[in-house]
């Protein structure tokens, strides 16, 4: 960690290199999502329902349950596209059916015909939950709302708290760090669940966190030092690497957390500690190679305004 006791990296000096790089990622990830029809949802956006059963081997309490023989069963039963895998234990299943359950006897049935199937288990149905397609249109529109109010209002605080440029610097890194985890949810096939969602609202503050302390010293330098250094360039640079102790420090304990949230976290957890992964690591980058170079551009593109202005 020498490195970060006193650095002096040109990050600047490659911004081209990384808009470029940016650009390749966002248009990858426009146009998986366009070819995929848009991110795909999952039961709670879609409507369908969801069911969990424990399964009680007759004779042997700790023996699991096979789960490619459970999804055999529900694909024999009609459900080819369910969604199955273990809820915590090998013993406990969960299943997601694009299909509307909404009476008991349906539910009933099912247990019946996988009692039939699984003659050496006892089968438990825990719970089931039953979100109709109008209910999850809903939801898609208000997880929507949710993340573009999120970003309206964030513009707004920055603007006010610092100037325009800094708010449009932010709100570019934020949409560069969405579309870039959607696409790459998209590439996977990975379902948008409303776990995700509130993973993608967590990456919005993360990576808005880290973008405003780089900002705070910029606009500190500004002030103080503006006449010392050469350019903006350069004291964005400076104000970039007297951040980036804490910026690696807190992005590197952060993942930490999260990759531990990952392989340990169970099935149910996975896909949102899955989305963090990418969001912390994709918007510690834009912090550094998206919205800071945005100001240097704006900076520029102001110059040249004032220099026509002065030639008439």
């Amino acid at each position: 960690m020498r490195l970060l006791k006193d650095p002096n990296f040109q990050f600047m000096d490659k911004r081209r290199i990384a808009f470029a790089v940016s650009g390749v990622l966002l248009l990858i990830s426009l146009v998986s999502l366009v070819v995929q029809g848009g991110p795909k949802f999952g039961i709670d956006f879609r409507g369908g329902t969801l069911i969990e059963y424990q399964f009680e081997k007759n004779g042997d309490a700790t023996a699991g349950v096979p789960i490619q023989e459970v999804r055999s069963a529900f694909a024999a039963m009609g459900f080819d596209n369910a969604e199955i895998k273990y809820f915590g234990s090998e013993k406990d299943i969960f299943v997601k059916v694009d299909r509307v359950i909404s009476k008991q006897e349906e539910f009933d049935d099912l247990k019946s015909r996988l009692n039939e199937s699984f003659a050496d288990y006892e089968i438990l149905q825990r719970r089931n939950e039953t979100v109709g397609p109008k209910i999850g249109k809903e939801l898609v529109w208000d997880a929507i709302g949710a993340i573009l109010f999120s970003m309206a209002f964030i513009l707004v605080y920055i603007m006010f708290r610092f100037e325009l440029r800094f708010g449009i610097g932010a709100v570019v890194a934020l949409f560069h760090d969405i579309t870039i985890t959607l696409g790459v949810f998209s590439l996977m096939q990975k379902e948008i669940s409303i776990p995700v969602i509130a993973a993608i609202l967590t990456i919005i503050g993360y990576s808005l966190n880290d973008t405003i302390v780089v900002f705070d010293r910029i606009r500190e330098n500004l002030k103080t030092f503006k006449r010392k250094l050469g350019n903006y360039v350069s004291l964005v640079n400076s104000s970039i690497n007297e951040t980036l102790s804490r910026t690696v420090v807190t992005s590197l304990t952060t993942l930490f957390v999260v990759l531990i949230l990952y392989v340990f976290g169970g099935e149910i957890i996975k896909d949102f500690a899955f989305a963090l992964i990418i969001g912390v690591i994709v918007g510690t980058y834009s912090s550094v190679f998206v919205a800071s170079p945005v100001l240097i551009e704006w900076e520029a593109r102001q110059a040249e305004k004032k220099a026509v202005a002065s030639k008439k």
